[in-house]
């Protein structure tokens, strides 16, 4: 997925704002069922939260690499525990700015 300009950036935190998390790394970390369920997810929202168990900051950045590298995603940010992750859709339901 290519990088998101800043204003895209910003657009997606604001729809992001009001969203729940619809997927939780556990403590067993970063399994492939939890990619899998992040990939899903991914296809059917497009723009997801993801929160992460782990209590380490350097887990928590290195699941976020890992998860945009594994699924095609791009990343919107990382607020504490709680990933943003957005995708398009083979048909996009979110229309980026510019």
């Amino acid at each position: 997925m290519k990088s998101l300009t800043p204003a895209q950036r910003q657009y997606l935190k604001g729809l992001a704002h009001t969203r729940q998390p619809v997927v939780m790394i556990g403590n067993q970390g970063l399994t492939a069922a939890v990619l899998k369920e992040i990939d899903l997810a991914l296809s059917a929202h497009e723009l997801i939260k993801v929160k992460a168990a782990s209590n380490e900051p350097d887990a928590r950045r290195a699941w976020l690499d890992e998860i945009c590298a594994a699924t095609g995603a791009a990343s919107v940010q990382q607020i504490g525990k709680v990933l943003v992750i957005y995708r398009a859709a083979a048909k996009p339901v979110i229309v980026l700015p510019g």
